[in-house]
């Protein structure tokens, strides 16, 4: 009988080693999905309304398709814009302890104090 430590899962491997190749893995689609759209994304409304009629079978106008090509602009440019700004932000947040905050206990209350440094 084996008996199992709580870190490996039932494949024998480190769970925690395959959290982090998922999160890998949906950082790496959140940078490519967003760019390949934009890439792939037609400049006039009678393409798009082309593609989705072709792959949908569905007919749309060229108002719509205008109006479902600048959202698809607006939603990619909006993603990448946000992934951009986390990414920044860990780098950041790496560079800087405790992103300049400290922990301290009080004696008398024995919580957590936060203070703040002053530059």
């Amino acid at each position: 009988m084996k008996i199992q430590n709580c870190c490996h899962n039932a494949s024998g491997g480190d769970s925690r080693q395959s959290a982090s190749h998922k999160r890998r893995g949906f950082e790496f689609a959140g940078w490519v999905v967003p760019s390949a759209i934009l890439a792939l994304l037609p400049k006039c409304p009678v393409c798009v309304a082309m593609y989705v009629a072709l792959f949908s079978g569905v007919g749309i106008s060229l108002t719509s398709a205008a109006f479902l090509r600048t959202s698809l602009l607006i939603v990619c440019a909006a993603a990448l814009f946000s992934l951009a700004l986390h990414r920044i932000y860990r780098l950041t947040l790496a560079k800087t302890p405790f992103n300049s905050h400290e922990f301290a206990y009080s004696i008398e209350r024995e919580k957590p104090l936060l203070i703040v440094r002053k530059k």
